[in-house]
């Protein structure tokens, strides 16, 4: 799947619950496909970024051809969609590829807003 690495595990629609709704971190999760560009240009990114932040935040993929009861859960139309899960609810949504550097602030500050929000904030 373009979106997995030793950093950024796989979900499924079978465990999108246990590994992310529930997880007492905060997660993103990559909604992905193997026949979009912009997601294989996103996997180092993830990669990355997951291994920084390790000890804050879950980062994982979602294969949206092999998953799509949770990419219709949650809206999910376009590839990548990145969306951050903080205490089971989604806090921020972006669509499309991003620089490294320009996802940590996005991310940085998503997680700020939802620490004050109670976890619960929309992005």
């Amino acid at each position: 799947m373009a979106g997995t690495s030793e950093q950024v595990a796989a979900v499924t629609d079978a465990d999108f619950e246990a590994r992310v709704l529930a997880s007492e971190l905060p997660v993103l999760v990559e909604f992905t496909a193997d026949w979009c560009p912009p997601c294989r240009m996103m996997a180092p990114v993830l990669a990355e970024l997951a291994a920084e932040r390790r000890d804050e935040l879950g980062v994982v993929a979602l294969d949206v051809d092999t998953n799509p009861g949770t990419q219709s859960r949650y809206g999910v139309l376009s590839m990548p969609t990145l969306m951050l899960f903080r205490g089971g609810e989604p806090v921020w949504t972006a669509v499309g590829a991003r620089a490294k550097r320009k996802l940590g602030q996005e991310l940085t500050e998503a997680l700020e807003r939802s620490a004050v929000a109670g976890g619960g904030a929309s992005a």
